[in-house]
């Protein structure tokens, strides 16, 4: 890696190494495994505008080609993404038929809270899971965001009141090219909104199973500042919400005014974190060795004392997590997961079976490793029979516990 990807200096250090790993969402039959390539993980952090990013970058086309994210699989992103248009909605309520584009929009689930409002939609999304919103009647435009995209949107459909980004904007290499395209599609009182999980809260969680090839930037306000004001943009609002490890939505608009205090809080909490500094990144990594040593631990003596154990959760995060503390199928019998289009198939690099959730009660399980920790507390809901039976679940971050 030669330039940070948003003040483009060269003052960058690798803090991170996590080997090398598959693509986190692409997840294979037993026939593919003599074909599956793997790539450096590493993280490098800019001494000069704080920004945290991936090293090599893979070609979006090759992740998104065959992309098995489902975002309204979980009840919980269900409920958040409901709550999402609705604060959009109050947001731009006082124009008469605006538009709404949604970039990375997956299967429409952020999309469908809109419906019932007079609000024009539009999902932009380059995956093949953009079918599956066309099905449900969101129309989709299946294709990149970039400039192109917005002129031929503005064309068609007239300029955006509000552009969203839910997790997609860390995922994108060319920042620059995407805030052409916002410049070019949103209108003059229009809000471009972004959520992604906040690095605050990767460092505090030790959220590093997150940190995989889809998300190229982990980000903070203090770096995000220097982009947007490249473009003659501001941010002027920040939400902060529990989802992915805890998350925040950034609201932005065309103004070059001073930076209000909410945000300047942001900034100054980062600071005081030292978010500027490369030794707190240096720490984490070692912290980061010691949750896999802990959780290798824990897995070991299960297993010698003959206990049975699966894995709950084939998030992208798994991949990760199980990558880089050597977890196989020698230690998980199978991952369960809700979603139909990972069932049948195997996790990236580790190769663990992924099943349906309704094959934990039909086996004798006596822990379920949570490895969608995110969603930990709704697992364990629906896991109610699993624990009533006497299994336990295993939490693996921040600290691995059995509960």
């Amino acid at each position: 890696m030669q330039n940070c990807r948003i003040c483009k200096n060269k003052n960058l250090v690798k803090v991170l190494e996590l080997g090398y790993n598959a693509l986190a969402n692409s997840f294979l039959k037993k026939e593919d495994f003599s074909s599956e390539k793997v790539y450096p993980l590493d993280i490098y952090f800019c001494k000069d505008c704080k920004l945290v990013q991936l090293g090599e970058i893979i070609s979006p086309e090759i992740i998104f080609s065959n992309y098995l994210y489902v975002s309204g699989t979980s009840d919980t992103m269900k409920r958040h993404f409901m709550e999402f248009a609705n604060d959009i909605i109050q947001k731009i309520s006082k124009f008469r038929d605006p538009l709404v584009v949604d970039v990375g929009s997956n299967d429409g689930t952020l999309l469908k809270g809109f419906l019932n409002s007079p609000v024009r939609i539009l999902g932009v999304d380059p995956s093949n899971i953009a079918k599956l919103a066309q099905k449900n009647g969101i129309e989709t435009f299946n294709d990149f965001f970039n400039k192109e995209t917005a002129q031929k949107i503005v064309h068609d459909k007239g300029k955006a009141k509000a552009i969203l980004g839910a997790n997609v904007f860390a995922h994108t290499p060319n920042l620059d090219l995407f805030m052409e395209g916002v410049d070019i599609l949103l209108d003059k009182d229009g809000i471009f909104v972004i959520e992604f999980p906040y690095l605050v809260n990767l460092l505090n969680g030790m959220e590093f199973d997150t940190m995989y090839h889809e998300h190229v930037f982990h980000f903070s306000i203090t770096p995000l500042t220097v982009l947007f004001e490249k473009f003659g943009f501001q941010i002027f609002e920040i939400k902060e919400t529990s989802v992915h490890g805890g998350s925040l939505r950034v609201f932005v608009r065309k103004s070059n005014e001073k930076l209000p205090e909410n945000i300047q809080q942001f900034i100054d909490l980062e600071k005081k974190m030292k978010l500027d500094l490369v030794e707190t990144y240096i720490t984490f990594a070692k912290k980061v060795g010691k949750v896999r040593n802990e959780l290798n631990r824990i897995l070991t003596e299960l297993k010698s004392d003959g206990k049975k154990i699966a894995g709950y959760g084939a998030a992208a995060k798994a991949s990760t997590l199980l990558s880089y503390c050597g977890i196989k199928s020698d230690t998980l019998d199978y991952i369960a997961d809700k979603n139909p289009l990972k069932q049948a198939l195997c996790t990236p690099g580790t190769h663990i079976p992924v099943v349906p959730t309704k094959k934990i009660l039909e086996t004798k399980l006596d822990y379920l490793l949570i490895l969608a920790w995110n969603m930990a507390d709704e697992i364990i809901q629906q896991q109610k029979e699993f624990q009533k039976r006497g299994g336990k679940f295993i939490i693996p971050l921040p600290d691995p516990k059995i509960v």
